[in-house]
């Protein structure tokens, strides 16, 4: 596992902001931290699309539009990333969770029948209890009882997770006649399949040739081609008349580059109507699902992320890695009382870190980003998924590089390691890999007799994890 960097050529900071950040010493730059905070912010740019989209359903019968869902995300991200930047000096940004915005619209609110203020409630009292487990010290004590090599699996697993969610929202893989498939019945069509090859092409080839910035250029050049394509020939959003249209947002401007916020979904939060709705036990089994995935969805990223930026110490854990998990849990409050769904740490910041970023001052960067675009999001729309997406497949590759770091000659350990890695991807979840890695080290441990090599918190972790697994089932019997 890549370890912690020490000052280059004992070069002293040349500066206050320098001095604070650490930008010299773990052998940055300004210029690395700005290009670094740019391509994050522009990886993670589809929530402010996204977000709206999947909260809709829910939102808009609590009278809250798409537009005000958008202004909500960018603002409550913005905030957060730069409170992890100043905070935790981690090159970490935040941003609602996907998965969870999911598990808001669809399972609490059309599913249970909670209203939008409610689901929001039940979001912050998710983001209540794991901010207790960080201040006890329980979050902390989880993540260094997990096995080093097992930490690095977790890494190269978000590693593939982050290049398949790139390859789908471009349109790269797709369902078909199987699971999934090249393109369109096994081809690449389309001009939007074209930005993609052109975008990850020019990246790869920049990278190759040590240019700096490569992943940012790739993103810019491929938007800018994007937007001539787009001038011609008037492609629609991609759907089943239009299999070859663009995939979240058109690259074209549309009336003025500026529009005024509307923030009508903050405050949209009703503390304990899912209490009295659905009873104690089953608001407790739902809360608990919710914090379970965004208690261990921040410890593999914040993993990953330590490793690409060679921040990691010899046991494989991040600096300062509890005010990292406490500005997480925070981040989750301010999700529910903002009425965008818990905010949480992002994948997507390998892409900065890839282009340069080792500190806090990348978040500024892109935190500072978000809420221009509050104001700017015409812009910020330009950008389409094809584009920004061959950030997260190279990054993909530069995460992977990490796998010859596991014994895969110890089953005890390459077999934890091989269910981590393939389950992230193909479950389409970092909780669920993290999950099969913990619960399986835990049986072949047991099923050997080496009882004293589990650490007690990884028995609970795994018992945990094993609930969370038929968590469905138990909740359709205690609602029976």
């Amino acid at each position: 596992m890549k370890t912690v960097q020490t000052l280059t050529n004992n070069q002293a900071p040349k500066n206050a902001l320098d001095k604070f950040f650490q930008i010299t010493e773990r052998g940055s730059s300004i210029g690395a931290e700005v290009r670094g905070g740019v391509v994050t912010f522009f990886a993670m740019a589809y929530i402010l699309v996204l977000n709206p989209i999947i909260l809709a359903p829910a939102a808009e019968a609590a009278g809250i539009n798409k537009p005000a869902i958008a202004a909500g995300t960018a603002l409550i991200a913005g905030l957060t990333t730069i409170l992890m930047g100043a905070v935790a000096n981690f090159p970490l940004a935040m941003a609602a969770g996907m998965g969870l915005n999911a598990m808001v619209s669809f399972t609490l609110c059309l599913g249970l029948g909670l209203t939008f203020q409610e689901a929001m409630g039940l979001i912050f009292w998710e983001g209540v209890l794991i901010t207790l487990l960080v201040l006890t010290g329980f979050r902390e004590a989880v993540f260094k009882a997990i096995p080093t090599q097992l930490k690095t699996a977790i890494s190269v697993g978000i590693g593939l997770f982050i290049a398949f969610i790139g390859l789908v929202d471009a349109g790269i893989i797709r369902p078909g006649g199987t699971p999934v498939q090249l393109g369109i019945n096994g081809s690449l069509a389309g001009w939007p399949a074209l930005i993609f090859v052109v975008g990850l092409i020019l990246t790869i080839v920049l990278y190759v040739n040590h240019v700096r910035g490569a992943i940012l250029i790739g993103i810019g050049g491929s938007t800018v081609l994007a937007m001539i394509i787009q001038a011609f020939v008037h492609l629609p959003i991609k759907s089943d008349k239009a299999p070859t249209g663009w995939g979240i947002t058109i690259p074209e401007l549309q009336g003025s580059p500026i529009a005024l916020p509307h923030f009508s979904s903050l405050g949209m939060i009703d503390f304990f109507g899912a209490f009295h709705k659905l009873g104690f036990i089953a608001v407790l089994l739902l809360v608990f699902s919710l914090m379970l995935a965004d208690f261990f969805d921040t410890m593999g990223t914040m993993v990953a992320i330590g490793a690409e930026a060679e921040l990691l110490d010899e046991q494989g854990i991040p600096p300062r890695s509890q005010r990292i998990l406490l500005i997480d849990s925070i981040s989750a409050i301010a999700g529910g009382l903002g009425g965008v769904s818990s905010n949480t740490a992002y994948v997507e910041s390998s892409a900065g870190v890839g282009e340069g970023a080792r500190t806090g001052f990348a978040n500024m960067v892109t935190g500072g980003l978000f809420l221009l675009s509050i104001f700017f999001a015409p812009l910020v729309e330009l950008v389409p998924s094809e584009a920004a997406t061959t950030a997260l497949v190279f990054v993909g590759f530069l995460m992977m590089t990490q796998v010859a770091e596991i014994d895969w000659q110890d089953p005890e350990i390459a077999i934890p390691a091989f269910l981590t890695i393939a389950f992230m991807p193909f479950a389409y979840s970092i909780t669920v890999g993290i999950g099969m890695g913990f619960v399986s080290f835990f049986i072949i441990k047991l099923g050997r007799g080496k009882f004293k090599e589990i650490h007690p918190l990884m028995w609970l972790v795994s018992l945990l994890f094993v609930l969370y697994f038929v968590l469905g089932p138990v909740q359709a019997l205690l609602a029976g």
